[in-house]
């Protein structure tokens, strides 16, 4: 599985891209408010730092303004994928984009349905919501299991790129499932390496080789 990273917090980034954790970077127009910076300048000290993809979202909801801001968008750097929302025009920008060869990540995805239109209007990417279903009480694994179903039926090539994760346990039973990647916020990214029994056991060795006054440097 791939990790992106759901943040637009250079800090952040830079500090897991330094571990060899990511392999992209998801941005919104939420997350490049709560940066207070420009979308061209954060995006493209992001898109310095990260090889993979970065993903920065259109704000126009016609086709027209889409493929102009798209354009924009493009040119920051070679790495940008254009993000755009699960609308008609947006697989209409989606279409023409990917034919450009230019690389689209299809956002806002709540149905299996809307994720097969995603996949024929050519999506890099198709980004299913799971934090948003499961506060309607609907499972957000099972879209992800439907869409991996429909994907492996007719050998589409669009990643299912799991968002809106909010839990370890999503990252895990995304994985599980067959999620090609998993957008995580940088604190649940850094949650994943925590379990008691490990810092039980560093606690443990810890206290016996203080006992053997001992000193390895």
């Amino acid at each position: 599985m791939k990790f992106f990273v759901d943040t637009a917090d250079v800090k952040e980034i830079r500090e897991l891209n330094e571990i060899g954790l990511l392999d992209g970077v998801t941005t919104n127009p939420s997350l490049i408010m709560k940066s207070g910076r420009s979308i061209k300048e954060v995006t493209k000290e992001i898109c310095d730092i990260v090889e993979g993809p970065v993903s920065a979202e259109v704000t126009a909801l016609d086709y027209e303004g889409m493929m102009k801001e798209a354009d924009i968008l493009s040119k920051i750097a070679d790495n940008i994928c254009i993000k755009v929302p699960l609308t008609f025009d947006g697989l209409k920008a989606c279409k023409a984009i990917t034919g450009d060869g230019r690389k689209v990540n299809v956002t806002l995805c709540f149905s299996a349905n809307q994720a097969l239109l995603a996949a024929k209007a050519g999506a890099t990417f198709i980004s299913p919501f799971i934090g948003r279903l499961d506060d309607l009480a609907i499972d957000g694994m099972e879209l992800i299991a439907d869409i991996r179903t429909i994907y492996n039926n007719y050998g589409f090539q669009t990643e299912i790129l799991a968002a809106s994760i909010r839990t370890v346990n999503h990252v895990r039973e995304a994985a599980l499932i067959g999620a090609d990647v998993a957008t995580v916020p940088p604190a649940t990214l850094k949650a994943l390496v925590k379990h008691t029994l490990t810092d039980k056991g560093i606690e443990a060795f810890m206290a016996d080789w203080a006992k053997t006054g001992q000193s390895i440097a």
